[in-house]
């Protein structure tokens, strides 16, 4: 009766080969859902937002930064996960290759066009979230001018 051998490493092979461009995908769809949810938080709060209520400037700053800075975070390192994503899509490619010893061009070019897509998803998540965070630290800064133009009437009306 013939023996049957499991390789492990030929089964860790061929999952990477199959699913590794889904796990950054994934990453960068999760990070885009956080990113939309982030921008229209804020959005809506300052929509809606009383600047009569805040007393001091620093404590109006404080309520509108919030969510901001993990809005740039998600922005500005959404490029580095899709790279990463690609260059783990080339070096699956590689070994796909030295595990076959065959270099036919058509394996080694749909291997690096299907890794190229981590990256252009990695931008995709980027652009506009970089976009939204400039658009929404823009609307801060002209709510703290209107509240220190709201500080500035208040104070001519006492004297």
């Amino acid at each position: 009766m013939p023996e049957f051998r499991i390789d492990r490493r030929e089964i860790l092979n061929d999952w990477m080969i199959n699913n590794m461009d889904y796990l950054f995908i994934g990453a960068l769809g999760v990070l885009s859902i956080i990113a939309l949810w982030l921008v229209l938080e804020r959005y809506f709060f300052y929509r809606h937002i009383d600047l009569r209520s805040f007393s001091e400037k620093e404590e109006l700053e404080i309520a509108l930064g919030e969510n901001l800075t993990m809005l740039a975070s998600i922005g500005s390192n959404a490029p580095f996960i899709g790279l990463l994503g690609t260059v783990v899509g080339i070096m699956v490619t590689f070994i796909s290759i030295g595990h076959s010893g065959l270099v036919e061009t058509k394996e080694i070019m749909v291997g690096l066009a299907l890794a190229l897509k981590t990256t252009a998803g990695g931008i995709l998540v980027a652009i506009p979230t970089i976009w939204f965070y400039n658009l929404l630290t823009r609307r801060a800064e002209i709510l703290v001018a209107r509240w220190e133009i709201l500080k500035k009437r208040d104070g001519k009306e006492q004297e």
